[in-house]
């Protein structure tokens, strides 16, 4: 495992992190607390030290299966979560609706001191607002907040957090233009989806801002192993995708076999050290829900880099959409 540090901080960050939206939301499919848990501590037994989750994931489970299990061990990783939704007082959701957001100083402190309680800790190295918009970004008062929770202890450094969808171009680089002490901020970002990520990139070379990556498979499209005839379990969220972006997705995939060509690599590896070529992106957030994508996804920062033909390659197709002309309305209602 490799590190690097989240800008203007001494925290160091393993190249691959833990999303644990994988292990404490349903969206994947079932979740098991005591396995969970065990895959954790495999994650951290392979060098991975920054784990990510937020308040909202599993209404709180996303912490508190954190403290299950480095409870014992808090100063050995790094944790980040997110504060920002109402889900006190809006329990009921949707699907994947978003519910109320809520940036008033009575509210982060309690959020933030309700997420204390579930991380068993008292302090969060990495403190991200959630699915931020244009009127948060803007609140100079809310940020004149943060800094004012890091020098109480509370955080020890903070960011912004992109979404809930790939996008908010716009919100990201007005974030790292105008938040000086912004030491991170996390976006979509993938081989077949770099927009707007590759002016997000460019925006935190400027202004020396760590990127965080998440979704770096494409919802696992990258992984190279769905087929045309995939079908997703009833209670993952990926069977609710048209048709077509499975269909779409696979063609495109197999133009990426160069990749792979020489054996020392997966295609899952190679499309994190697609993200990793880019110094500002400090960590990737892959899906993981078993051991044996842990075990790959772990490896991958001791694979080759991407040569520069490579990813001239990658360039290349992604500007000719990687050779795959959209399928039509009959693929999608299929």
């Amino acid at each position: 495992m490799r590190y690097r540090n989240l800008a203007g901080t001494d925290i160091a960050v393993s190249e691959v992190g833990f999303g644990v939206w994988t292990i404490s939301t349903g969206w994947w499919g079932e979740v098991d607390d005591a396995k969970s848990v065990r895959l954790l501590r495999e994650a951290f037994e392979k060098g991975i030290n920054y784990f990510d989750t937020a308040d909202t994931y599993g209404s709180g489970k996303g912490e508190t299966i954190l403290a299950d299990a480095f409870g014992e061990m808090r100063d050995e990783v790094v944790i980040s979560t997110k504060v920002g939704y109402d889900f006190y007082n809006f329990t009921e959701r949707r699907g994947q609706q978003e519910r109320p957001q809520e940036w008033s100083e009575d509210f982060l402190r309690y959020a933030i001191g309700e997420s204390l309680k579930r991380l068993d800790t008292d302090y969060i190295d990495f403190l991200q607002l959630h699915n931020v918009k244009m009127d948060a970004v803007d609140d100079d008062a809310l940020f004149e907040l943060m800094d004012v929770f890091v020098g109480e202890g509370k955080i020890r450094s903070y960011g912004v957090a992109l979404g809930p969808k790939i996008g908010w171009k716009d919100e990201g680089i007005r974030a790292m233009e105008t938040r000086p002490n912004l030491a991170g901020l996390q976006m979509i970002h993938n081989i077949l989806e770099q927009d707007p990520g590759r002016d997000l990139i460019e925006a935190a070379g400027r202004t020396d801002t760590s990127l965080i990556v998440r979704v770096p498979h494409s919802s696992g499209m990258l992984e190279g192993k769905y087929t045309e005839d995939t079908v997703f379990a009833e209670n993952d969220h990926r069977r609710h995708r048209p048709k077509e972006w499975l269909v779409d997705g696979v063609r495109k995939v197999e133009n990426l076999c160069f990749l792979t060509d020489s054996g020392e690599r997966t295609l899952g590896q190679a499309a994190l050290k697609f993200c990793l070529a880019s110094p500002e992106i400090a960590s990737t957030l892959p899906n993981i829900y078993d051991s044996e994508q842990l075990d790959e996804f772990a490896a991958a920062p001791d694979t080759p880099d991407l040569t520069g033909d490579e990813l001239a390659r990658i360039a290349e197709l992604y500007r000719d959409n990687f050779g795959v002309t959209p399928s039509t309305r009959e693929v999608k209602n299929a």
